[in-house]
């Protein structure tokens, strides 16, 4: 396995388990509470924060572990990784279709933002599920 596809890996991972984690936490007060109410801010902030910094540790961790490989790429590695940047990319402009309309219809900012933030999600996810499986597939 190379370096490239070890980091998509890792950053697969990491785009789902902390926005899992923060929804679990932030959007299981949505029954029953004003939404305007809920401090969304700081936990979403945190678990960004937590995702970057996640990626940072782990990708230095996966380097350290196989440091022959750590700088190592080649053309298919940079196809791989851009053609799964053009489909997260694609994903994004679309998904960031929803936080417009919402914008627009005035609707609460928490909406607005979770909006924003799950197109992000969703635009890493895919992006690094067409790069895995092109690795995988082969190219």
């Amino acid at each position: 396995m190379s370096s490239e596809e070890k980091r998509t890996w890792i950053f697969a991972l990491i785009g789902a388990v902390v926005p899992i984690a923060y929804l679990a936490t932030v959007v299981s007060k949505v029954p029953g509470t004003d939404v305007a109410r809920i401090a969304y801010v700081g936990p979403m902030l945190t678990s960004i924060g937590v995702g970057i910094g996640a990626g940072i540790v782990l990708s230095i961790v996966a380097a350290m572990a196989s440091p022959k490989d750590a700088d190592r790429t080649d053309e298919r590695d940079r196809e791989i990784n851009r053609r799964g940047e053009y489909v997260g990319f694609y994903v994004m402009s679309i998904a960031a279709i929803v936080p417009l309309v919402l914008a627009m219809a005035k609707v609460e900012h928490f909406w607005i933002a979770h909006a924003l933030y799950l197109a992000f999600v969703l635009a890493a996810l895919a992006s690094s599920a067409v790069k895995i499986v092109a690795y995988r597939r082969g190219w």
